[in-house]
């Protein structure tokens, strides 16, 4: 029986107008420096300083704005700015139908509920505060990328939920996401279930090339499969 699940939040079970892209695309844009929204989701997932170093690599060297520290710290500053004001206010931000419901009806049924993230704890904490999704309220636990060692694809953040909430076996935990960091998270963790779905980043083709148990529609798919395969 699965007794953990850790969903991520942009894409997954938050629905935010493609805005992560945005934001990336427009704070490299202040920089001079222009990326295709195709490029910008292949580093969706990671977290941000990770993702942006590698944008750098391949965008920046060319311009004169090489992958440094001081460089990757700057514009994660700019990004997290970007992302704070779009959370705090922009009508587009939403939970994915149906995701609280998925989450309360996983809890009822005696299985922990958490959140992890690529973003770091100022974003995420202005966008759980817009959703009200707080522990022991909604949810069980949720961490961010900067609050372990190493950020997806790594599964330090699995780990320390699991620590956490006193689960001690990854065949007992179950990983939803919608890009390919998410599923290479999981199945770094040795999840039993490595979930991916399609509110996101990635079409079904694309993550269906990535490492996966289940590709679902919606995380309001995740209580039926789950309590199905436990019975």
């Amino acid at each position: 029986m699965i007794e953990l699940v850790v969903f991520d939040l942009a894409g997954t079970t938050v629905h935010d107008g493609d805005a992560v892209n945005a934001s990336f695309r427009a704070t490299l844009a202040a920089w001079g420096l222009e990326a295709d929204p195709a490029v910008v989701n292949s580093v969706m997932g990671l977290p941000k300083p990770e993702a942006i170093r590698i944008l750098l690599k391949q965008l920046g060297q060319p311009r004169g704005i090489a992958p440094t520290a001081e460089h990757i710290h700057a514009i994660h500053e700019d990004f997290t700015r970007r992302m704070r004001s779009y959370y705090s206010a922009d009508p587009a931000v939403r939970e994915v139908p149906g995701a609280a419901v998925a989450f309360a009806t996983l809890r009822r049924a005696g299985v922990k509920v958490a959140l992890n993230t690529g973003f770091f704890r100022p974003i995420t904490e202005v966008l759980l505060k817009r959703l009200d999704w707080h522990a022991p309220a909604v949810i069980d636990a949720d961490v961010t990328s900067d609050e372990v060692p190493r950020g997806r694809p790594h599964p330090d953040m699995i780990r320390h939920l699991m620590k956490r909430l006193s689960v001690e076996d990854p065949r007992r935990v179950a990983k939803v996401g919608d890009t390919r960091a998410d599923l290479e998270e999981g199945t770094n963790a040795g999840c039993a279930l490595v979930i991916g779905v399609t509110t996101g980043s990635y079409s079904r083709e694309q993550l269906q090339a990535c490492p996966h148990t289940h590709i679902l529609e919606s995380v309001v798919e995740v209580p039926a499969l789950l309590l199905s395969e436990s019975a």
